[in-house]
């Protein structure tokens, strides 16, 4: 029954006063569910209260200073012979403060004259950066890979005009069949090239405790390694260097680090090729 015939249907029931008939409207297969609300038009308000956001919260502090550092000799290694815009950081084990570093160095990047950033949450078993951030869990970076959704419908704009951010979606059950699959690699290559004037930072799981990581290291142009001072066990560096071998590292942070003056020995990067 055509949506005509129906109206007449129900046009003439009501004039009969008879009770109306409720038809289910018939739908073409693969409808019914309806798809995630779309971020795309978004734009969200980084809290600038948060401390643990320096570049934000204290941009003329000694902390925020490293990250400028940081960023600096990033933006100089990946320009030397070919933009590579394609970069993910990751640390050893879990409580190093990848997503911090991920998030200051994207905010860093951001407010930087002629550059513009992506972050994505690419961390499906802990995800943080809207924590971080303080927005609310949105369609995001597994919403892509399962569902097909378009990369540009879970882009989140963000107060910092030249920054925006990919969350990490709704929760899976196995990451790395994801992360290893061809659709993964696909939809990389599509943020790298479609994107391809700004820089795309990922904050990944744990190198050691999850494989996922691992194969999204072979994919990326350069890894950014976080290192926490004091927390982190030296077999453990060795062992993810070794994970890592024949990877793009770019260099390493240090955070917490004693070796550097007391007014940044709480939160501090260093950088290292």
């Amino acid at each position: 029954m055509s949506r005509i015939e129906k109206a007449l249907e129900k046009a003439a029931q009501m004039r009969n006063g008879a009770p109306t008939a409720v038809v289910a409207e018939e739908k073409p297969p693969g409808e019914g569910a309806p798809l995630p609300r779309q971020a795309a038009s978004r734009t969200i308000t980084i809290n600038s209260n948060n401390r643990l956001l320096a570049t934000i919260s204290e941009p003329h502090s000694a902390v925020s200073e490293q990250y400028r550092k940081l960023k600096s000799a990033l933006v100089r290694l990946t320009n030397e012979d070919r933009f590579r815009n394609l970069l993910m950081v990751t640390s050893a084990i879990a409580g190093e403060g990848k997503s911090l570093t991920a998030a200051n160095l994207a905010i860093s990047m951001a407010q930087e004259y002629d550059l513009t950033v992506l972050l994505i949450d690419a961390d499906l078993r802990r995800p943080s950066i809207h924590h971080l951030l303080g927005f609310e869990q949105t369609i995001g970076l597994s919403d892509c890979l399962q569902d097909g959704i378009d990369i540009g419908d879970a882009i989140i704009k963000t107060n910092i005009s030249k920054l925006s951010v990919i969350s990490a979606g709704r929760e899976v059950e196995k990451p790395l069949e994801l992360f290893a699959s061809k659709k993964m690699q696909e939809l990389m290559a599509e943020i790298k090239h479609r994107y391809k004037d700004r820089y795309v930072i990922i904050d990944t799981p744990p190198l050691l405790p999850f494989a996922e990581t691992r194969s999204l290291a072979r994919i990326v142009d350069g890894i950014v390694f976080v290192i926490h001072e004091g927390i982190t066990p030296q077999e453990s560096v060795i062992e993810a260097r070794e994970v890592l071998k024949g990877c793009p590292i770019l260099g390493v942070v240090l955070n917490n680090s004693t070796t550097l003056n007391t007014e940044t020995s709480q939160y501090s990067s260093y950088y290292t090729r």
